[in-house]
This record gives structure tokens, sequence and C-alpha cells, in this order.
């Protein structure tokens, strides 16, 4: 089968999809024919040398597409069915691949909608889940507009969360169809969130990085009630929480985000897709941040259809 595989660390030319082991399921897991499977910036800092030093690596953890072999133990899950999920063990831009949590693809969502979600929805949960977020609190979320983001406050939302989220200059409309009151990022946004909000925050999520986290500790009244995703040399500076998932991961949002996307409660745009062949292309364009929204790579008989 076809697989993206670097055999060294560089930019986007060191990837190639190359004939490599078809994987098997074991215990628990289903192994799929993938039909689309979600790019992230991690991908990029693996294929940097940033992440894991060892050499060959492949890349991907969230994938959707028709299973075609069923581990030991599993119910629920016949050969054929459209599922969506997460690999343990990564590599799922492929051909094949193992998820070893995974279900049904919403019937609002094609293989390309499905398979952008698992990453971004898992990390915005694990987040909410370490500040406590539950109804009536309100929750700020620096860097709203993006992926992880959007995700965040769309779930703080389901919640019963009020949600203020910052972004750029023509985020407004976005924040706004995400459930968020809309503060623009820039020199006084701070005092932008205690103009909607005067007693301050309950609990304030980065996801954006930047430097603002002495700010959002100001706004959410201790270090205690910030989490961030996107600055782990700030959170030790400042006594933040870093959110890596080395504490356990939100896997349950894979079961539980299929109804939200069908009840109109929970939109991840896919931004653009690419074949898989195309996969370094895929990486020039996320590291660039030229596209909003989920970048996806297809696969499939032709690598163009993922409905």
């Amino acid at each position: 089968m076809r697989a993206v595989v670097f055999g060294r660390f560089g930019g986007p030319e060191v990837l190639e999809v190359v004939e490599v082991a078809e994987p098997r399921p074991g215990p628990g897991q289903v192994r799929i024919a993938v039909r689309a499977a979600g790019v992230n910036a991690s991908d990029w800092m693996k294929r940097r040398g940033l992440m894991d030093q060892g050499l060959p690596q492949r890349l991907g953890y969230e994938a959707a597409g028709v299973v075609d072999e069923v581990g030991a133990g599993v119910t629920g899950v016949a050969v054929g069915d459209r599922v969506f999920g997460f690999s343990a063990v990564g590599g799922v831009q492929a051909e094949l691949a193992v998820l070893s949590c995974f279900a049904p693809v919403p019937a609002s969502l094609g293989f390309a909608g499905a398979a952008a979600l698992p990453v971004a929805a898992e990390t915005a949960a694990r987040a909410l889940d370490r500040l406590g977020v539950g109804a009536g609190e309100v929750v700020l979320v620096n860097g709203a507009s993006g992926n992880v983001g959007g995700a965040a406050v769309q779930l703080a939302v389901a919640r019963g969360a009020r949600v203020i989220g910052t972004g750029g200059p023509g985020a407004r409309g976005r924040l706004r169809s995400f459930g968020a009151e809309p503060v623009a990022y820039g020199p006084g946004w701070a005092e932008r969130v205690r103009a909607v909000a005067p007693g301050g925050v309950d609990a304030a999520l980065d996801v954006a990085g930047g430097g603002v986290l002495p700010e959002l500790v100001a706004l959410a009244g201790g270090a205690g009630r910030v989490v961030t995703v996107a600055d782990a040399e700030g959170a030790r500076r400042h006594g933040v929480r870093f959110s890596g998932g080395e504490e356990g991961r939100a896997l349950y949002v894979v079961s539980e985000i299929g109804a939200l996307v069908d009840s109109g409660r929970f939109v991840l745009p896919v931004g653009r897709t690419f074949p898989l062949a195309e996969v370094a292309e895929a990486h020039r364009v996320g590291e660039a941040r030229r596209v909003r929204g989920k970048l996806v790579l297809l696969v499939g008989p032709e690598d163009g259809d993922a409905s």
C-alpha cells in the first residue's frame, strides 16, 4: 500500500509516498480503506525534527474511510461501514490504516469533513476538561477563529458556557457563527474583553500563543484558571497549565461529536483538499497559513473523491 514517509528531517521536499507493509488490526481495532486523512501542524513539526527523533517516520493520526477488517472483540461495526477516528500509532496518511478509537461518519458529512474532526475536537475537549468548563461560566478563548479555537468555542457553547473569542479583524462573522462574542486582536484587546465581561472571566484557553498568558491570568483571576495548548514555555514561566495530551486524551469526543455535527451545533470547515501524492504541497500551504479551515488529504483509487 502507499503511505506518506520521510527518512530525513527537513522541508516538505523530504516527504515521499512509497509502498509499505499493510497494517493489521489488533483487539478492539478496525482497519479502514482510507478515504481522507487530516493534516495538522504536528505533521510539519515532526517532519522538521521538533518532536519524535526516530527515522523513518510516517504521518497522520486522524482519518475516515471504509472498514475492511475488524479486530477481535469489536462489536457494532462491520466490514463496509463508514467510520472516522484516531490511530494510536499514527501513519494514517496511507491507503490503509488501523483505528483504535472510531465512530460512524456523521450522516451530514463526507469522508473529508469527518477526517477533519478528531484532532481539533479532541484537543479542544481536553483543554475544556482541564478547565472544568460547564454551564453558566464565562470562558475566554484566545485564537477562537482557527480550527482548534473554533472547536473549543462550539464545544464550550454546547456545555452551556458563555464564550468570548479573540480573533483577527476579519474574523468577527466567523466567531459569531461559532457562538462566540468576538473581540479583536491587537493593542487594547484585554481592555476590550473587560468591556464585554466587566467581572472578568471564569476560565481562559490559549490556542494561539503570542505571549498573552499574563493578560489571560489577570482576566481569569489566577494561573490555575488558564490552560494553553500553544505556549509550553510560557506556561512554565507563568505557572499556567499546558495541555498536550500527557495527562490522558478526551477520546470520548469521537463518539459524541457526530450528534453535534448532525444537529448543526458543530462545524469544522475543510479549507482545502489535496491528493495523497501532493502531501508536500499540503505542508507548504499549512505552514504558510494561506488557507482558513482544515487541510485534508484525499486517498482512494483516484485520490480525488472523499464524498
